[in-house]
């Protein structure tokens, strides 16, 4: 199994991707509630967060990655973290993000 078919079926799946063609197909993006979800399911597989991008109307509000948090990519403290403070921040925001999915789970799958 390849990463994005393992994201779309373990990750994505039952939750309402906003890209309405305002970025590139292959970016999934979440409301605030749908991406809470996509963490919990993210930190259960030990799956990796490069970094969180949050837009605000079609336009990109700001972007932290793990190592602003001087944190592994799979350290779920980092992203839960980025996303509270996201959401402090500022109301209505969609969620991307850019994963890591590794090899011996897509081998696993």
């Amino acid at each position: 199994m390849e990463q994005t078919e393992f994201l779309k079926k373990k990750i994505f799946t039952d939750l309402k991707n906003l890209n309405d063609g305002f970025d590139s197909e292959s970016i999934q993006y979440f409301s605030e509630t749908d991406f809470e979800i996509v963490l919990q399911r993210v930190e259960h597989f030990g799956i990796g967060i490069y970094g969180i991008e949050p837009w605000l109307n079609g336009k990109l509000f700001d972007v932290l990655g793990h190592e602003d948090y001087k944190k592994k990519a799979t350290d779920p403290k980092w992203y839960n973290k980025a996303f509270s403070d996201f959401k402090k921040r500022q109301e209505g925001l969609a969620y991307a993000a850019t994963y890591k999915v590794s090899k011996k789970l897509l081998e696993r799958e």
